[in-house]
């Protein structure tokens, strides 16, 4: 891995926006438009393979696809080999596919399970031999009433796949018309007509338990604040047994919790559990991308800060989107959660001891940030940012939201 490339991913969602995969491609690389040379794009599908593919667990990203730029040089490559054939889709031009090796390439990729989408396209004619080996077709969209049977999902068509949705109304009228997958980023931008929302009754319950387990309240204490709802008692144990801590026994009780892991990793699953006990109907992709910031944020900061300090910017990297599950603004949240200074700093300022980890994690989403300017006043390489990102995203599919 290139010292001085960085990888951005963006999400891949369905009409509900919840997420269903991933593109990943090199920073600078606007919007996947092909920009990418044969050796870069290679460079990247070798470390996804590298990263994503575990000798006992598999493919790390569950059943999370993801989307890689690729040339007919990069099909052609061993390298496909080590990626897993139901979770990989090639993003290919109409270009490559006219070549009638590269097409047959495709067909035989087709044949062990790959995906594979066009590029800049609005639509595949019906009597179009790539009918049979495009499984997604992508491009900048419309969204008029002519969409509708153009994106419809029967089975045999390609799905569609927007680009550069340029707000919410003409999401809205790209679902409206039959579209079901979407590519970009307009889930960190607010919905107009989103009503403030606040704490709802079991996140109040959730910043009482952090607020006493900050203050290393009694475990008894603890225990009747979180008697008061069974639903979180089962979250949060499920969300702690989800992930291996070699515990070598699944926690069951908030006092088995307390012995194994003490106090403040108790608080760091806590702030997961509040990010993810909002009802804000969109909130899926929100929860996703807080919890993947989290984890990037303390994974970039072992090795910087202390582990006591690298396990705070777990909370801040979850705490970092909870304005918009709220549907009110920063200031206000921390009124209501009393955080550290520090904290509470990073997640207005991006400043302090955790803003730029935070600042970097947010950069890794595309257009938002300088990220090779934030890892360079930190210190990283792009390799330990990029190993970093992966990990994040893999154990983020390992919560059991």
């Amino acid at each position: 891995m290139s010292e001085d490339k960085f990888f951005v991913r963006e999400p891949l969602l369905n009409a509900a926006q919840q997420i269903v995969g991933y593109e990943l491609r090199w920073h600078g690389n606007k919007h996947g438009d092909g920009m990418a040379s044969d050796e870069d794009l290679l460079e990247l599908a070798t470390f996804a393979a590298e990263q994503l593919n575990d000798e006992d667990s598999g493919w790390l990203l569950s059943d999370s696809v993801l989307f890689l730029e690729a040339t007919p040089a990069l099909i052609t490559s061993s390298v496909v080999q080590a990626l897993s054939p139901k979770h990989v889709v090639f993003r290919l031009t109409a270009t490559d596919l006219a070549d009638a090796d590269t097409y047959q390439t495709v067909a035989e990729l087709r044949q062990q399970g790959y995906g594979i989408s066009l590029c800049n396209a609005e639509a595949v004619a019906p009597d179009s031999p790539l009918q049979t080996i495009v499984s997604y077709v992508e491009g900048t969209l419309s969204c008029d009433g002519a969409l509708a049977s153009a994106a419809s999902v029967d089975g045999t068509s390609p799905v569609k796949v927007a680009r550069h949705i340029a707000d919410w109304s003409e999401h809205d009228a790209c679902v409206a018309a039959g579209l079901h997958t979407f590519i970009g980023n307009l889930y960190l931008t607010p919905r107009p007509s989103m009503e403030k929302q606040g704490l709802n009754s079991a996140q109040s319950i959730i910043v009482q338990l952090m607020q006493m387990v900050r203050k290393n309240a009694d475990i008894r204490e603890l225990e009747n604040v979180l008697k008061r709802d069974a639903t979180l008692s089962y979250k949060l144990f499920r969300y702690i047994n989800s992930v291996g801590f070699g515990l070598g026994a699944e926690i069951h009780s908030l006092r088995h919790a307390v012995t194994m892991l003490g106090y403040s990793p108790l608080y760091r699953w806590l702030s997961l559990l509040l990010a993810t006990a909002s009802t804000n109907s969109h909130s899926a992709i929100l929860m996703q991308t807080a919890i993947v910031r989290g984890r990037f944020a303390e994974l970039a900061g072992n090795g910087i800060l202390p582990k006591q300090e690298a396990e705070n910017l777990f909370v801040v990297g979850m705490f970092s989107l909870l304005d918009r599950l709220l549907g009110i603004p920063m200031e206000e949240v921390l009124e209501k959660i009393q955080l550290s200074e520090s904290v509470a700093q990073a997640l207005l300022t991006r400043e302090g001891m955790y803003g730029p980890l935070l600042a970097l994690a947010e950069a890794c989403e595309p257009d938002n940030g300088d990220l090779g300017a934030v890892a360079d006043s930190l210190f990283l390489s792009a390799r330990q940012v990029n190993e970093a990102h992966l990990a994040a995203l893999a154990w983020a599919q390992s919560i059991k939201i």
